[in-house]
């Protein structure tokens, strides 16, 4: 698996001997690279409380890639058009569970993520902004369409392949706390269903345009590679590094092999 999605990963990459002009979401895709791979290595250096900071510095430049992106293939009014879904909505989806419970069970957040909004860090509704569209594409690329339940379907299930990587490594960081600990290294497995549900109904509520599938799928892919080898490596988490590579890899390979068949 790891081998064929190398290569289709450089099939997605821009091949820099066209001379294409270098836009905004390649400089935003270079900072929030470059921001992820210097986390592990400032932390040897300064230690624990750069993680707090990289984390946020690594939503907000991914955010501004997938944004630029999705900017470039749809203009300035889709782009507003789905942030003012997603942000205030996921939010509340946020706020909701972090005061009853529902979907995900029960959790709270911490002050580690600072600024917080009634609770709920402020970068975290970015975090949903930055990684939906991504799903999205996986999404487009395996059904071929934008519309219907498949597509809702495997929005939901590409999003939520992500927290299996997200969710043991922010509790472990410190950034939110479930009251009961679960199954899944901690996490509830009502977790996994809040997040199908919450993908799902985002998805149907913004109803997304005609993707661009490579830049978007190369976004996913590149989540996939350093969470998995960050996790695994870095962070000796190598459960929640294993399920995260199966389950985000499995998703990113779908998609790569549907796309080859329907371009």
């Amino acid at each position: 698996m790891v081998s064929s999605i190398q290569h289709a990963l450089q099939r997605l990459t821009p091949d820099v001997r066209q001379r294409q002009p270098l836009q905004p979401a390649h400089l935003f895709i270079a900072a929030w690279l470059l921001t992820m791979i210097s986390i592990p290595i400032l932390r040897w250096v300064i230690g624990d409380g750069v993680l707090h900071q990289g984390v946020i510095a690594g939503v907000i430049w991914q955010a501004a890639a997938v944004l630029a992106i999705s900017y470039q293939a749809w203009g300035a009014r889709q782009v507003l058009r789905i942030a003012a879904i997603v942000i205030p909505l996921s939010w509340l989806i946020e706020r909701i569970g972090s005061t009853t419970g529902l979907p995900f069970g029960p959790y709270h957040y911490t002050d580690a993520l600072a600024p917080l909004i009634a609770g709920v860090p402020a970068v975290i509704p970015l975090a949903w902004l930055m990684m939906l569209p991504p799903a999205w594409a996986v999404a487009y690329a395996v059904t071929g369409t934008v519309r219907g339940w498949r597509f809702v379907a495997v929005s939901a299930l590409a999003f939520t392949a992500w927290d299996l990587f997200l969710d043991p490594q922010m509790v472990a960081w410190g950034h939110w706390v479930w009251e009961v600990p679960g199954l899944y290294f901690g996490i509830p497995l009502i977790n996994y269903a809040g997040w199908l549900l919450s993908a799902a109904l985002l998805t149907v509520a913004v109803r997304p345009p005609r993707l661009p599938v490579r830049p978007l799928l190369f976004v996913y892919g590149a989540v996939w590679f350093l969470q998995s080898v960050g996790m695994a490596i870095f962070w000796q988490m190598p459960g929640p590094a294993l399920f995260g590579f199966a389950g985000m890899g499995v998703m990113l390979l779908w998609a790569i092999r549907r796309q080859r068949h329907n371009p």
